[in-house]
């Protein structure tokens, strides 16, 4: 009995305490994300250049293009392993 008294307030004890952990260290990480979202890092040069709004549609297309194609090999690539890795635990029974 002694034994699930401590659990119980151990257990307790460990939530109240990694409640206020997790809520100051959460605190913190989306102060700093919007402190950077809100002060941009220096564009290229060449970014100086104004761009239409098709032009700037244009280029946000390519680049989410680009995102896609790497996102599908990405996947191509996981399939592959996860097949190999089903073959072998096949073969082993």
């Amino acid at each position: 009995m002694s034994q699930q008294n401590g659990f119980g307030s151990g257990f307790i004890l460990g939530s109240v305490v990694g409640g206020v952990v997790g809520g100051i260290l959460g605190t913190v990480l989306a102060n700093r994300n919007e402190k950077q979202i809100s002060q941009p890092s220096e564009l290229p040069k060449s970014s100086e250049i104004p761009l239409s709004s098709e032009e700037s549609i244009e280029l946000a297309r390519h680049g989410l293009e680009n995102k896609i194609a790497q996102l599908n090999l990405a996947i191509d690539d996981v399939r592959q392993q996860l097949g190999a890795v089903q073959n072998n635990s096949l073969e082993q029974e």
